[in-house]
């Protein structure tokens, strides 16, 4: 009987991370990610019991922010008792990361630890005691004076160099590498997310701050990271509006109370199981980032399309191609009916087209399996847009 109630346990959480993978496509470390709603760390209160009693509803949970060498420590030591800041101070930052991880484990959260440290050696040691299980968060987001002058948080957005080291030393532990920075710090947010994936980072993490949307489109258009976008987005029509124009999730801060991640939770997943593409960006001829390629028709007349591929390095004649070799054998190779003879031409199902609609019924396909179709296609064209970079690549 414990091993029916064990095994039914088990069928069920993992059906459940089946439907998400459907759903939403993340991964992370090999692992699903339930949901696109993520807890951003906060120095002081982010904590495993912190994250335990939000899992229902989060997909990957950042403890910390956690000083991880002498500096670090000392920086923390100074913002704590100024008396308005909490920090954490564990007198062996090891021992203190893997008893909180391992109170994660038995969760479908999957974990991530800001760290912040001051030299590559700081966050190499913390990698070769935690292994690959973990997301490594670099904290170049702290603003606090201190934090600056030990030569962590925004130290590293006015000094990318260093920022780089840390990212290439962490890649070579082969772990899972995210970067947390604040837009408008860095000289230019496009050439730092450039730098980021160049060097070998998995994720970016951006604090908008006020920046908004146009920010993000800015950064999604530089690299192909997974992008995280953070800052009040605590209604879904916000969280909307950041998927939108590039973030793959959203995380959540000061507002993570239970009632607003179940709120974003529940309309995210209600939003993906009736529309198919839960980040689906809009067309390019309204703003929409460079995933939007994937709607685009021919590059017959004057439209964002021809500035877009001018911009992106991409002629015109390469751009029909890999279209075409895209959606070769694929139900979006069909639809002679359509403008262009082909439903990989076709706009997004928000955009009434009789043509399109009426392929998609004769050859039985939902508008919800159209837009995961040009979901992959998408995936497609990023992967060839922003193409493996050689090993010997530097930021």
């Amino acid at each position: 009987m414990i091993c029916k109630g064990i095994c039914s346990i088990t069928s069920n959480r993992y059906e459940l991370m089946m439907d998400a993978f459907k759903r939403f496509g993340l991964l992370i470390n090999d692992r699903v990610v339930k949901t696109p709603v993520a807890l951003a760390s906060m120095a002081g209160i982010v904590d495993a019991a912190y994250v335990l009693e939000r899992q229902e509803h989060i997909g990957l949970a950042f403890l910390g922010g956690y000083p991880i060498d002498a500096p670090t420590l000392e920086a923390a030591r100074k913002v704590a008792s100024a008396g308005d800041r909490k920090e954490f101070l564990p007198d062996n930052p090891v021992e203190e990361l893997q008893k909180q991880l391992a109170l994660l484990k038995p969760t479908h959260v999957i974990p991530g630890i800001n760290l912040r440290g001051s030299s590559p050696a700081a966050f190499v040691a913390i990698a070769k005691e935690l292994g690959d299980s973990v997301v490594y968060e670099i904290d170049a987001h702290c603003r606090q004076p201190a934090m600056v002058a030990a030569g962590c948080g925004e130290y590293y957005l006015k000094n990318p160099d260093k920022l780089c080291a840390v990212i290439h030393a962490l890649k070579d532990e082969q772990v899972t590498i995210s970067v947390k920075i604040r837009a408008g710090v860095a000289q230019d947010d496009r050439l730092l997310a450039m730098a980021c994936w160049k060097a070998g980072a998995d994720i970016l993490h951006v604090d908008l701050m006020d920046f908004g949307s146009a920010k993000l489109r800015q950064i999604r258009n530089s690299c192909p990271l997974m992008l995280i976008a953070n800052n009040s987005i605590n209604t879904f029509d916000r969280m909307r509006e950041m998927l939108t124009h590039g973030a793959d999730l959203v995380s959540l801060a000061r507002s993570a109370d239970e009632r607003t991640l179940a709120g974003l939770d529940a309309a995210i997943t209600r939003y993906a199981d009736e529309e198919g593409w839960f980040n689906s960006p809009k067309q390019l001829c309204r703003g929409g980032d460079i995933r939007s390629l994937a709607f685009c028709c021919m590059p017959v007349k004057e439209c964002p399309l021809i500035p877009t591929l001018t911009r992106i390095g991409l002629p015109r004649d390469d751009y029909i191609r890999m279209k075409q070799g895209a959606v070769a054998g694929t139900p979006l190779e069909g639809g002679k009916q359509t403008c262009f003879g082909s439903l990989a031409w076709c706009c997004k199902t928000s955009s009434p087209c009789m043509f399109r609609d009426a392929t998609l019924k004769t050859s039985g396909i939902s508008k919800k399996e159209y837009m995961r179709l040009k979901r992959d296609l998408s995936d497609t064209i990023m992967s060839q847009v922003f193409h493996d970079l050689p090993s010997d690549e530097q930021c």
